[in-house]
């Protein structure tokens, strides 16, 4: 009997906070990292706030592998940002301890209640596809059939500002 092929598929995350800052970054890459292990992440940048006028954010993205389903990878993702203060229910542009979004799971397409995948933030906002760039720039995007790398060359930043700073890991 053969045993069947692994469902693993590579997931990116966008990780975003600009509430107590350094500390949630690395609130996040410790979550991350506890939950599956080798995980790939991205320099840090300092974005401005979009969509509403708060405090600049620090983003970053991280790369892992899983065979999680995407609803199951997602409901994941809240609960690690629900355990540290990030509140729903509120306005959708505001103040976040801690975002955590699946913008990719390996070639997948889907557009579900709670997971749009690939997330179309992906192509809007520089503070998501400027640190996704950094760790996946040969991957293709599933629907525009367009490596990473190059939709980031070709990035109009409209007003948004990026600028990558040294947050160092806790020891």
């Amino acid at each position: 009997m053969t045993q069947p092929e692994s469902l693993s598929r590579r997931a990116f995350v966008s990780i975003g906070t600009n509430v107590n800052r350094e500390w949630h970054v690395e609130v996040a890459r410790q979550e991350l990292l506890n939950a599956f292990g080798a995980v790939t992440f991205s320099p840090v940048y300092e974005t401005g706030a979009v969509g509403f006028d708060g405090s600049p954010f620090f983003n970053l993205a991280a790369g892992f592998d899983t065979d999680q389903p995407p609803e199951a990878l997602v409901a994941r993702l809240k609960a690690m940002e629900s355990r540290h203060g990030r509140q729903r229910g509120g306005e959708r542009f505001a103040d976040r301890t801690l975002d955590l979004d699946l913008l990719l799971l390996g070639d997948l397409v889907l557009d579900a209640p709670g997971v749009q995948l690939p997330r179309d933030e992906i192509i809007r906002h520089a503070f998501v596809l400027g640190p996704l760039a950094d760790i996946a720039a040969d991957v293709i995007h599933p629907v525009l059939q367009t490596p990473i790398a190059r939709l980031w060359e070709t990035f109009d930043p409209a007003g948004q500002w990026l600028r990558r700073v040294e947050v160092l890991p806790s020891d």
